[in-house]
């Protein structure tokens, strides 16, 4: 059993508390770890608590069980690069973890306010227009989607009739029904989006949209709160994503991003089908039908076409 309670924080509804996001994030990553995982000796002893006990991930990290238990209870602005990536080693974590650790208990000061209007530059508009093979789509800070091709629209619905505050990942994956029938595996895609908004919530803790948007999915959607109570972060930049469409039916399309050099905050998502495949010439044929194909993402029948 820890000699150490856990702390109790009880921010407002949605908001951010950086000190109990550095907690709970320490506290779920150790609670994963298993002795076997990290080479300590299993006496066969019943354990109180999931994963590591403090003492142990201090033992591991080479700091002292104080000093690691005031770090897991939020107090994290003295400590070192040292001893943070000291701390990542002994839990394991991912590089998208270890950023995020950082991030919380070391927040940088941001020049510019987090709730700022987020701009898209000219050139990559008319970018994101040339590109007609597949889906290109733009993603902001909380998951906002800020720009897309045609592509985009014709496979992921017609955003363009969405209110821009629509126009979010997250609203879209937890509020609307059709998205759960587009993506066939949903919970990974729900993962991700919540995945990413954790990372902006360790880079941003007192941007006031992103705490309405956790509040907001939290009340409404029960999902949410369970993933968003994981804690997992990981930083998405290439796979598989398998949908259902409404028209042209299963699509396997490959998912590779970027982030703009002049600005890390936005990434470009752009999606193709292996040529020749069967979903390369639902891409093709979903092209040919312009409109229609856009309607249908959105949940809308297809206009009537004439021959």
């Amino acid at each position: 059993m820890d000699e150490y309670p856990e702390p109790v924080h009880e921010p407002a509804a949605g908001a951010l508390d950086p000190r109990a996001e550095l907690s709970e994030f320490l506290r779920t990553r150790r609670a994963r770890l298993k002795l076997e995982d990290v080479g300590l000796p299993d006496f066969g002893r019943h354990r109180r608590v999931p994963g590591l006990r403090r003492e142990e991930l201090a033992q591991l990290a080479g700091v002292s069980v104080g000093y690691y238990t005031r770090l897991e209870q939020g107090n994290g602005q003295h400590v070192s690069a040292e001893v943070l990536d000291a701390i990542a080693r002994a839990l394991r974590l991912s590089d998208a973890e270890h950023a995020h650790l950082t991030h919380l208990a070391k927040p940088k000061q941001k020049k510019k306010p987090a709730g700022r209007t987020q701009q898209v530059r000219g050139p990559l508009r008319t970018l994101l227009d040339t590109m007609e093979g597949g889906p290109a789509i733009l993603v902001g800070r909380r998951s906002d989607i800020l720009a897309w091709n045609r592509m985009a629209a014709a496979v992921f619905g017609d955003w363009a009739v969405l209110p821009e505050r629509e126009r979010n990942w997250a609203r879209l994956v937890f509020l609307r029904p059709e998205y759960r029938d587009l993506f066939v595996d949903w919970e990974q895609k729900a993962n991700d989006v919540v995945s990413q908004l954790r990372m902006d919530a360790g880079s941003h803790p007192n941007d006031p949209r992103l705490s309405a948007l956790v509040g907001e999915l939290s009340v409404k959607s029960e999902d949410f709160r369970r993933l968003w109570a994981a804690h997992d972060v990981r930083d998405k930049c290439h796979g598989i994503q398998r949908l259902h469409h409404p028209l042209v039916g299963e699509l396997d399309l490959r998912l590779e991003s970027f982030h703009l050099a002049d600005d890390h905050e936005q990434t470009l998502a752009t999606y193709h089908a292996e040529p020749g495949s069967p979903s390369a010439e639902a891409l093709r044929l979903l092209a040919s039908w312009g409109t229609d194909a856009t309607r249908a993402g959105t949940g809308a029948p297809p206009a009537s076409r004439t021959r």
